[in-house]
């Protein structure tokens, strides 16, 4: 029970606020349901509970062009929770495995 209460705690990654970066924020707003997003003056702050999907097909189709992941770098003034995953298709920000990943290596 712990386990799925921590989960829900808030990821944030918070994102310079440029023109290449409404896009990726507009892709990650796209497939993150209960982001909440707050701008600030050249900042932007993504906030979701537990955990934080950024997928590179959705930032190509908002970018109009080809993305790598490792572009990500260069957008983030910070980030709370951790990187879980990153690679060439998505980046995943959370406090860690996802509960369902740790209840089939239980069985």
């Amino acid at each position: 029970m712990t386990e799925k209460i921590l989960d829900a705690r808030p990821v944030s990654v918070d994102l310079q606020e440029t023109e290449n970066n409404r896009a990726l924020i507009t892709a990650i707003e796209a497939d993150n349901a209960d982001l909440v997003i707050n701008h600030f003056p050249g900042v932007v702050k993504l906030q979701a509970p537990g955990r934080l999907q950024i997928n590179r097909e959705s930032v190509e189709a908002q970018l109009g062009r080809t993305w790598e992941t490792h572009e990500f770098q260069m957008a983030i003034i910070t980030l709370s929770g951790n990187i879980s995953e990153w690679d060439e298709d998505r980046i995943v920000i959370s406090w860690g495995p996802r509960v369902e990943d740790d209840e089939e290596d239980e069985d």
